[in-house]
Formats: C-alpha cells, structure tokens, sequence
C-alpha cells in the first residue's frame, strides 16, 4: 500500500503548508490547539467536515498522551494516509523541540531571554481570544438539545469544581449516551452519521466518502504490521542505550522513565507532572524543583504539547550527567531521547488504530455515545479556556477548597494584568467582528506585547 493515497483529496504540498501553519501557533495548550486546528481545517479551508473532526477529537480524547498532537496526526492520515500522519504530527512537535532545545541551552549558559516573556504575553492573550471563539462555535453546532447542554456543562463542572479525573468525565459522557440512545433516540442522534449538516461542504468528507479510500478500511494485518513497526522504533533506542553500558545509563533511564510518562498521560500533561517531577527531581536528582517549575513555564510559553516540558528535563538531566559525551552533546541526545519516546507512542496509536475508529463512525449502536461524549468535550475544552483565562489574565491564581471536594480555582483580583486582557478582548473582537485571520490577529496581538514590554521596561 503507497504511504500517499492516490486519491488524495488535497496536494499532500498544500496540507504541508497547513501543518506548519497549525504548528507555528500551537501556543496555549490543548484548547488553543483544537481552536487552531478547527479554525484552519473546518472553518477556513473547509477539508474536514464538523462530524468527522469531532469523532477523532472523542478517539483522541480517550487515549493516553497529548489529544491535539493526536488529533493533527489523526487529520494528516485522513488526508494522505501513513504520510500525512507523520509528517503532521512531526511538524506539529518540531517547533517547540526547537525552541524548549534553544531555551535549554541559553538556561544552561545563564543567558537571560527577558524580551521572550512580552511576546509571549501577546501571544497568550490572542490564543485566548482564538479558544473562546472556538468554544462558542463547536457549542453552537454541537449542543442542539437542551440535555446536551446539561452534559457539556456537567463535564465542565466536574473538571473545573471537583478535579474528577478527566477519564472518568468521557466514560461516564459515553455511558450515558449509549443508554440514553435507547431511551431518547432523537435527543442523541442529532449531529451523528456522514451526513450532519454542516460538513457538505468539506472536501476530504465528499471525496473520502466516495472514493473509500484503502487507507481508512481495516486490514488487521497491515495494521498489525504498523503497530509492530512503530512498537519496534519506541523501544529499540532504550534497548540500544541499556546495551551500550553504564556510560550511557542516564538515556536509558530517561528512555524507561518517560515511556511510562507517555502512557500515563490521560487528561493531559498536567495529570502525569507530579509523577514526572518526584522522579526527575527526588529519586534521579536531574533537577530542582524550581528549575522543574522554569522548564514548565517555557513549555507554556513556547508552541506545541504541554507535555513538552519532558524535554527540558532529559536535557538538563543529560547535561549534568553526560557519560562519555562532551554536556553539549549530551544535552541534545537527552533532548531527542525523550521526545522520541514521548510522542513515538502516539503515532502508534493514531496509524493503527484510526482505520477501526473511522470504521465505526456513524454506526447507530455507537452515535449516541459519541454524541455524549462530544458534548462533553465541549465542557472539557471550556475548562482548559477557563483555566487558561485564569492564568493570562491573572497574576496570582489560588486554590480555595469546599466541602464535597470541591476546590475552586480563584483569581486575585487585584492582579489583574491589563495588557493582555486589553489585548484578549481586542483579540476576539477583531476575529468575530471584523473576520481578521488568526495568523494576522496573534501577530499583531504579539507585536503589541512586545512593545508594552518594551515600554513597561
């Protein structure tokens, strides 16, 4: 089977332009990556239809590691099969191992970057702007019944009031709307099936559908065979490190210690941190936990996953703990060694198992579901923008903990930063008012930071 479709509704040339587009503002987290990505690829470019974006997003959702870098790779086989799942999920990581591998390197070297933290505050305050636009148009055409509503606002509720693990809120979403379904079959059938309104007009969902492209039907052996090689790439590097002896133990243990990671990431990045951080800090000693706290803020400031923080602890841990190596060059093989087995998993799971999750969409005994479960995303991507609103707009957010396990995340009003709620405000106008483009809006957003910075001084 070619790795490019023959059939491919887009020149896989093109769809490049698009994944780098997407990567180079992928800044903000996952909300801000979904919002990007829904922008460029249903909204504007009109290539993937609503329904089959959502279907990926619950797939995407439900595995372990980072639901947006999954997502695009998702997108880029739709497209153009093997081909365009890896490059789009490479281009979608390379930005940000290119700036957390520079930003690791000046940290070591003790340079100061103070100019870098304006152009972020603009930055910020534009993605915030793209989610809360983004939320307001998946909600529209999503929640169409009042007990959708309920749903997405319950999901919101859990996440946001009682910290329920983000597993259990799409679980229980997929529960009640399989049996829901049987209950109220109209309330869980809107938005299902290949034909929603809305998607006649995404190119990829009418050529798809009706060439039936090879790649998207299940074959279990060649699907066997691309999960064994992909399984085979993951592993071999830690096996080849533990052969290589105790000179070369420090990417060993970051090969096993970040493997698990990569697993354990349900929820997003910040569910597997404390794990990440009592391991590289207590038991290996690589860093401190105020360096721990450095590295998490560069991933929050630079484009790509969260979980990219990763990669700034396997490069100080290698630089301190070189072996044979020269620091410099063991800063870059920390590096890569931890993004290796952070993100080889989850092309893993997206190239072998997509073919059986397309095969499934709009079959009845899974739409209501699914139906849930995309209501309740909608309430989960609220939670992140609310989070991430929390922490633009303000300088000093605080925990305040309730009976029930309730515990709220409260801003201090008095810190509030003009700047970037200024920025966010005019942000959003400027996209949902006056039809500005994204890339020009944060730009311009991050322009402005930097002067406000500048004059600040």
């Amino acid at each position: 089977m070619p790795l490019i479709p023959r059939n491919s509704p887009i020149p896989f040339r093109e769809a490049v332009r698009a994944w780098i587009t997407i990567a180079l503002n992928s800044f903000g987290g996952p909300a801000a990556q979904i919002a990007v990505m829904h922008r460029v690829l249903v909204d504007e470019r009109k290539w993937i239809g609503e329904t089959r974006f959502l279907h990926a997003l619950n797939y995407c959702m439900l595995l372990p590691g980072p639901e947006a870098m999954q997502l695009v790779t998702y997108m880029g086989w739709l497209l153009h099969g093997y081909a365009g799942g890896l490059v789009a999920g490479t281009l979608f990581v390379l930005p940000g191992f290119v700036a957390i591998l520079a930003l690791s390197s000046l940290y070591v070297a003790a340079a100061h970057v103070s100019l870098v933290a304006g152009l972020f505050v603009g930055l910020k305050a534009a993605v915030l702007a793209v989610v809360v636009q983004a939320v307001w148009r998946v909600g529209k055409r999503v929640l169409k019944h009042p007990f959708l509503m309920c749903l997405a606002v319950a999901a919101f509720v859990a996440l946001f009031v009682f910290h329920v693990p983000f597993p259990y809120v799409i679980l229980t979403a997929g529960i009640v709307g399989f049996f829901g379904s049987k209950l109220a079959p109209g309330v869980f059938s809107r938005g299902t099936g290949h034909g929603s309104a809305g998607d006649s007009d995404a190119l990829a969902d009418r050529l798809l559908e009706n060439h039936a492209a090879p790649h998207m039907r299940p074959r279990p052996s060649r699907d066997l065979a691309v999960a064994f090689v992909l399984a085979l790439l993951w592993v071999a590097p830690v096996l080849a490190f533990r052969a290589a002896g105790a000179d070369w133990d420090v990417f060993f243990r970051q090969g096993v210690l970040f493997s698990k990671a990569a697993v354990l990431t349900f929820g997003g990045a910040y569910s597997v941190l404390p794990y990440v951080s009592q391991q590289a800090v207590e038991v290996y000693g690589w860093l401190t936990p105020g360096e721990m706290m450095d590295g998490l803020g560069m991933a929050e400031t630079t484009p790509g996953p969260l979980i990219q923080v990763v990669q700034f602890v396997g490069a100080i841990g290698a630089w301190r703990n070189p072996g044979i190596l020269a620091p410099w060059l063991a800063l870059l093989v920390g590096s890569w060694m931890t993004v290796w087995v952070t993100y080889t998993p989850c092309f893993l799971w997206i190239l072998a198992g997509a073919p059986y999750v397309e095969a499934v969409r709009g079959r009845k005994a899974l739409a209501g579901a699914l139906t849930a479960i995309t209501a309740a995303v909608v309430g989960v991507i609220a939670n992140l923008a609310v989070w991430f609103a929390l922490h633009v707009i303000f300088a000093s957010v605080s925990d305040v903990s309730g009976p029930l396990g309730v515990r709220l995340a409260l801003p201090d009003w008095d810190s509030v930063q003009f700047v970037p709620l200024v920025l966010a405000v005019g942000a959003f106008v400027a996209l949902t008012r006056h039809g500005a483009g994204m890339i020009r809006t944060i730009v311009a957003c991050a322009a402005l930071g930097l002067v406000a910075h500048l004059v600040a001084g």
